[in-house]
């Protein structure tokens, strides 16, 4: 069974979480601080992170979490807010969601976030656009020789795009390969996302916005030497 913690403050909410969580099959125990969960998440399959919490900021926890280990890491936050999905994303989190969203769609995600984790069948080969590479056996991303840090969803929507680097690819196409799902909010989950990718690429160059239709794989190069020439 798998093993869920929970890290949030607020004891009737973590108790109905870990309740919902139960019921969904999972086996789930809760923490009410940062220090406490630094200190036994690596128990745990996946955690769920409160960015809210009484003794340490949120963040702060979600980058110490990631630096540790590659475990699964969801953020929630209690505002519905683009900046703190993307500041949870850079910070390490695979996903981000709101606790206003119902214990059934977090659950959900959860099990999207943990079937990312496990290998991927059909994506084992390198792509390469020089100067960026991308290994699918490792999920590791590089750019001019630097690892930039990604999570397992940013990897495998970058993936989905470079490995067919002509197409233009729909956010309906995006939300079924990358999550496994259609959620009502595939395009605010991609947007951020691509934003995330982009901020850490260090160009918009990489991810091109087809308007009205989705996003296609760009180089970031070729458009700087394009518009130097």
């Amino acid at each position: 069974m798998t093993t869920v913690l929970v890290v949030e403050q607020n004891a009737s909410v973590a108790e109905a979480m870990v309740h919902s969580l139960g019921r969904q099959g999972y086996r789930a125990r809760s923490v009410d601080t940062g220090a406490r969960a630094l200190r036994v998440y690596r128990e745990a399959d996946l955690v769920l992170l409160s960015l809210e919490l009484p003794d340490m900021d949120g963040l702060e926890v979600c980058r110490s979490l990631r630096s540790g280990s590659d475990k699964p890491l969801i953020a929630v936050t209690d505002l519905d807010d683009e900046l703190d999905r993307v500041l949870a994303l850079k910070a390490g989190a695979d996903d981000c969601v709101v606790k206003t969203w119902g214990f059934r769609e977090i659950g959900a995600r959860i099990e999207a976030v943990l079937r990312r984790a496990r290998p991927l069948p059909g994506t084992t080969g390198t792509i390469s656009l020089h100067p960026l590479h991308m290994d699918p056996r490792t999920q590791e991303v590089r750019l001019d020789d630097r690892v930039v840090p990604v999570t397992s969803k940013e990897f495998e929507l970058l993936y989905a795009l470079a490995a067919a680097p002509e197409t233009v690819l729909s956010r309906k196409a995006l939300m079924a390969k990358v999550w496994g799902s259609n959620w009502v909010c595939a395009s605010r989950t991609i947007d951020t996302h691509v934003s995330s990718l982009r901020a850490k690429l260090g160009s918009s160059g990489w991810i091109i916005t087809v308007r009205g239709v989705g996003y296609r794989m760009g180089h970031a190069r070729r458009a700087l030497e394009a518009s130097e020439g």
